[in-house]
């Protein structure tokens, strides 16, 4: 669903550009030679900025983990048992872009206590090093990093329930999120 929304929105901005350059086109050539003003170009080339603005707004400011692709995910290291086993780690990989893409992770806590209660903590695309472990009860440390290149580092530590971790910082910008976490870090 939301590679077809980006692939939409794609194909929108390229009408819209080229609407937005015969309108200029055409009101330059009003100016010219007095002709009347082409209010429908006007009208198409508005519409095509709002509908690509309202894709925008739609994908920083309401996004969720459940738009993740769940039918191509793969069961990454784990489960790590935090040490009062309240809490459950699980990380999974994504990859992403066929033979020339990468892999994506992501950390997933599950409440032992609570039926049904998982939330995901943390998102980043995949290095070489990747490995979790409990610092207590509550603070997971998540090592993400690739030794030959030092600013590869996506490592960090996380109190569960209270911070999250995002790559690009969409779950830090989605209104519908705010209320699960405290502090949103992004990179």
């Amino acid at each position: 669903m939301i590679f077809i929304l980006i692939l939409f929105g794609i194909l929108l901005s390229f009408i819209t550009v080229m609407l937005f350059i015969f309108l200029c086109a055409k009101i330059i050539l009003t100016i010219i030679k007095k002709n009347p003003f082409p209010k429908k170009i006007l009208f198409a080339t508005l519409s095509g900025v709002v509908l690509v603005s309202s894709i925008y707004i739609y994908e920083t400011y309401f996004f969720t983990f459940s738009e993740i692709n769940r039918a191509s995910i793969q069961k990454g290291p784990g489960p790590v048992i935090s040490p009062t086993e309240e809490y459950t780690a699980n990380a999974y990989y994504e990859p992403y872009g066929g033979a020339a893409g990468g892999v994506n992770v992501r950390v997933e806590i599950t409440n032992n206590y609570v039926k049904n209660k998982s939330q995901v903590v943390y998102y980043s695309d995949a290095k070489s090093n990747f490995a979790m472990k409990w610092l207590n009860e509550d603070t997971l440390y998540i090592i993400n990093d690739e030794p030959d290149f030092p600013n590869s580092n996506r490592s960090i530590e996380l109190e569960i329930g209270k911070e999250i971790y995002h790559r690009n910082g969409l779950a830090c910008k989605s209104l519908l999120m705010k209320d699960e976490y405290e502090t949103c870090y992004q990179n």
